[in-house]
């Protein structure tokens, strides 16, 4: 019998409430960027803030959370709604595509390995659903919008994830607070993903070195 999920502390759902918030609007902008209807903007930012996480309960056995109680898919639908209309004020569009997708994935990397952890998994397990809950609804929006997915193009992204992941996985086993541990792992998932970006760090591709610094163009 599947292990029932704890009830998540404050500091959790804050991160997790963040995470829809920031993944949705990065869906619906990726959308509108790629001249999406309204629909298919709603569709798009839904899915990548739900679809990871979607994954994960599979995954896991648990029953998916937002089919009993939709309020997350809500939230995402509204802010991807909303996001229709102020996208085509977004003069850096690209640009708030990546800072929102960094912190929608660390927010979720702390939340999927919270819930594995809480449903019985072993800290290696929860670590990669931490990260599968971070990257899988950002992969699924990459390849509605025939965009090549960052986890497959040299991105310290998955990376990003799993470190915070990791950290969380591995803080919940000593005498740490659910929140400590996630505002740990939430700093430290962002911050390895914003100073890949800022500083353009990626993985070589074949025939590269393994770490590369890419010039701005």
């Amino acid at each position: 019998m599947t292990p029932p999920v704890e009830p998540l502390s404050l500091v959790i759902v804050a991160i997790m409430y963040l995470g829809d918030v920031v993944f949705a609007a990065s869906g619906a902008l990726a959308a509108a960027r790629h001249r999406m209807d309204a629909l298919g903007i709603v569709l798009i930012g839904v899915i990548t803030g739900i679809g990871g996480g979607t994954v994960r309960d599979i995954l896991l056995d648990l029953p998916v959370w937002w089919v009993k109680n939709p309020d997350e898919l809500v939230l995402c639908s509204v802010v991807a709604f909303v996001m229709y209309f102020l996208q085509r004020f977004a003069v850096e569009r690209q640009s708030l595509i990546v800072w929102a997708d960094a912190l929608g994935l660390a927010a979720f990397a702390v939340v999927g390995a919270h819930i594995a952890v809480t449903a019985g998994a072993p800290v290696v397990v929860s670590a990669f659903l931490g990260m599968l809950t971070a990257c899988g609804g950002g992969v699924i929006r990459d390849l509605l919008t025939q965009t090549r997915p960052m986890i497959l193009c040299g991105e310290i992204y998955a990376t990003a994830a799993l470190v915070g992941a990791t950290a969380y996985a591995l803080l919940s086993q000593h005498a740490v607070t659910a929140g400590q541990a996630g505002i740990v792992a939430f700093v430290l998932a962002f911050a390895v993903r914003a100073l890949a970006i800022l500083f353009r760090v990626q993985f070589g591709v074949a025939g590269e070195p393994l770490i590369l610094v890419r010039r701005r163009p």
